[in-house]
């Protein structure tokens, strides 16, 4: 035993700190595993009086960038003064970056802690000791150093050659020699195919998603860890779609180094993430054609564009895809001023006109918005255009369309007659194997019988799959290929149709058109549409605006008729707000007031306003909102509904609503449908729209 080792040093006990940098390490190194573990035992015949391991750290590593748990209790054991000594294998083990081993090497000086490993005992309150253990630590620091350097030249310099071997997604094996080839499983190459095949057709990596759950089919996922990569079938997930469409191996390309590790400073201490992604230039390799692809480079390319055009919630100025709404040229639209996407603006109820609004810098409070046009108008000269350009192709189209048709269910069935294939393999397998088995070993037979079994009733479950399958195509109405050809010969009938899917118009608006730039001549009213085809060329269309700010025609009333009407119905005030709301302006064209509108009624001898002689007791809409707990909006929706009784006396008139009728079923109803809608975080949202004051 070492004369540095004191009573004082058995008495408080021992620490053995186990750790190894990677789970690869923890599984596969489990020698260097048994010699950390051993020296609890070396501790236990040194004489201390009681000997703790800590292994938190396992699969962590040392070099400072990650949380060591383990690490982080040594430390407060060492600082509360109950070790004696701290055991490791050696010096790498404890830290492989200079702050946390020197750290540890001053708090043991301070109390009077041993350093042991193998190769000695260290007191690092000896100046020699002190000495040797931060060389010890300065030259761990610098092996991780130097090997990392080494390793990943050497690394990087195999995979620029394309020869370095990593983990494949599904459908590509590497074959003995060293090549990426296509998985011999046709099951999984048509699967692959499928959505590939899928997302050209449907142009939306969720669409394709909800296809194969519709169609209930699986897709091959790569299940890794530290032992073993296998591959399983699981049902279609958005992710597992996304990874096959943006994987560039798919396209015949050799790619390494699509993800960057980033450091940054977490309370004081660096701390390394991984997995973030980098342009495709900081790419570390990109070897094109370097084996067989599942599409070209060119439709890689092609679909990526795709989907970041789908991508609406990510703030960028690219052009957005079809997604559905009314709107024929949502996501195409850009504002001719300021270069921003314009966004596409729905009215609260079915069938109101969209209308396209550049919101300018709306990022911040206060900012300024540019421009504005309603969209049906601006919709019917753009598609006339597309119309007039796609007419000569029309009988083109729906001869594709009937192919098409006919071949729709064609890779649904191949698909589960593939996995029926593999079905009756594993259940011919599972048939062998229980023949294979003692019978007498009932135990292992049974286990064996069970799975048999599982196996069987997978097939019938497939196979009965099929039939359903077919039977419902059986089903289906055949195309009729000559009113389909007829419809082509007068396109625009069938773009007109109320039955025409919104989303199929976009789609086509959106293959020919690259974007489509407005301005507004305010000088003339009108809309200076101008259109960018695909194939580069330019088309200018003009398209009148409403005129507004005008009353509607053939509701006007002249100001003497107006008063006659309202007049005795409604305060003066209320008489004057519909007046000037009307545009219904006075002989001199200033606008009305209350002292104004009572001289024209005592000159028309029409009495005051006078609520004590009204037979039915009526309130405002205002009054009627604050009444039911709803706003004034939803007060008006009831009244448009029929859901809530009211009046006008004249158009733009105040609504008057009978009390009475606030207290129908049907209001009520309709006032606990409204209430339903709302948010559940309501009551937090008008709270804080409530302004506090201090003392209140």
């Amino acid at each position: 035993m070492s004369p540095k080792i004191t009573p004082d040093h058995l008495g408080r006990g021992a620490v053995v700190y186990v750790r190894q940098s990677t789970m690869g390490q923890v599984v596969e190194n489990t020698e260097s595993q048994r010699r950390q573990y051993g020296l609890a035992e070396a501790a236990r015949s040194l004489g201390f009086a009681s000997v703790s391991v800590i292994d938190d750290d396992l699969g962590r590593s040392g070099s400072g960038l990650v949380e060591r748990p383990g690490f982080q209790k040594l430390v407060a054991s060492v600082c509360a003064g109950s070790l004696g000594a701290v055991f490791c294998i050696e010096a790498s083990r404890l830290a492989r970056n200079g702050r946390d081993w020197h750290h540890l090497v001053d708090l043991c000086a301070l109390v009077g802690t041993l350093v042991i490993d193998p190769d000695g005992t260290y007191d690092p309150r000896l100046v020699n000791d002190r000495l040797l253990l931060g060389l010890k630590g300065t030259m761990s620091e610098y092996e991780l150093s130097l090997l990392r350097q080494r390793g990943l030249a050497a690394r990087d310099s195999k995979a620029q050659r394309g020869e370095l071997r990593f983990a494949l997604p599904p459908g590509y094996c590497w074959n003995e020699l060293g090549q990426i080839e296509m998985d011999p499983d046709q099951r999984i190459t048509d699967a692959i195919r499928l959505v590939f095949k899928k997302f050209q057709e449907l142009g939306s990596a969720r669409q394709v998603m909800l296809w194969l759950q519709d169609a209930a089919l699986k897709l091959p996922v790569m299940r890794r860890n530290t032992v073993t990569c296998r591959m399983e079938w699981r049902p279609a997930a958005y992710h597992t779609v996304l990874q096959v469409l943006r994987h560039p191996v798919y396209a015949g390309a050799y790619v390494f180094g699509r993800t960057s590790q980033r450091t940054r400073v977490v309370d004081g201490r660096a701390r390394k993430t991984e997995g973030h992604s980098k342009p495709r230039a900081a790419w570390n390799v990109l070897l094109r054609d370097q084996h067989p692809g599942y599409i070209s480079w060119e439709q890689f390319e092609a679909n990526q564009q795709l989907i970041s055009e789908n991508a609406h919630m990510q703030s960028r100025t690219d052009r957005k895809s079809a997604r559905g709404g009314r709107a024929l040229l949502t996501g195409l639209i850009r504002c001719g001023r300021c270069g921003r996407t314009m966004r596409v603006m729905y009215g609260s109820a079915s069938g109101h006109a969209h209308r396209y609004q550049c919101r300018g810098d709306d990022s911040h409070v206060g900012s300024w918005l540019c421009i504005g046009i309603g969209g049906v108008r601006v919709d019917r000269a753009v598609a006339a255009q597309i119309v007039e350009a796609v007419s000569d192709h029309a009988i083109e189209a729906a001869i594709r369309a009937v192919d098409q048709s006919a071949r729709a269910d064609d890779g649904i069935r191949q698909a589960i007659c593939r996995e029926l294939e593999e079905a009756h393999y594993e259940a011919s397998l599972a048939a062998r194997r229980h023949e294979a088995v003692d019978p007498t070993k009932r135990l292992v037979a049974r286990e064996l019988e069970s799975r048999w079994n599982a196996t069987l009733e997978r097939v019938a479950d497939l196979e009965a799959r099929i039939v359903r399958h077919d039977d419902a195509a059986a089903l289906r109405p055949k195309i009729d290929a000559a009113a389909l050809m007829a419809l082509a010969r007068d396109l625009p009938t069938v773009w007109n149709a109320p039955g025409t899917d919104a989303r199929t118009k976009q789609r086509i608006t959106h293959i020919l058109i690259r974007e489509v730039l407005i301005d507004l001549d305010a000088a003339a009213n009108e809309a200076v549409v101008t259109v960018h085809w695909v194939g580069g060329r330019h088309t200018e269309l003009r398209v009148s605006r409403v005129r507004c700010g005008r009353y509607p025609e053939g509701r006007g009333a002249s100001p003497v008729d107006a008063v006659r009407k309202l007049g005795g119905q409604w305060p003066d005030r209320e008489i004057a707000s519909t007046l000037n709301w009307m545009r219904c302006k006075p002989a001199d064209g200033k606008a009305w007031t209350t002292v104004r509108v009572r001289e024209m009624r005592e000159r028309l001898g029409i009495a005051p306003f006078d609520p004590a002689t009204s037979t039915v007791e009526t309130i405002s809409a205002e009054r009627t909102a604050a009444r039911l707990g709803i706003c004034v909006g939803s007060v008006h929706k009831l009244i448009r509904e029929g859901v809530l009784p009211a009046t006008q006396v004249l158009a733009s008139a105040p609504w008057q609503v009978p009390v009475a009728a606030l207290t129908f079923d049907a209001v009520r109803q309709g006032v606990q449908a409204i209430v339903e809608r709302r948010p559940k975080v309501y009551r937090a949202l008008q709270d804080d729209k409530t302004l506090r004051l201090p003392g209140f």
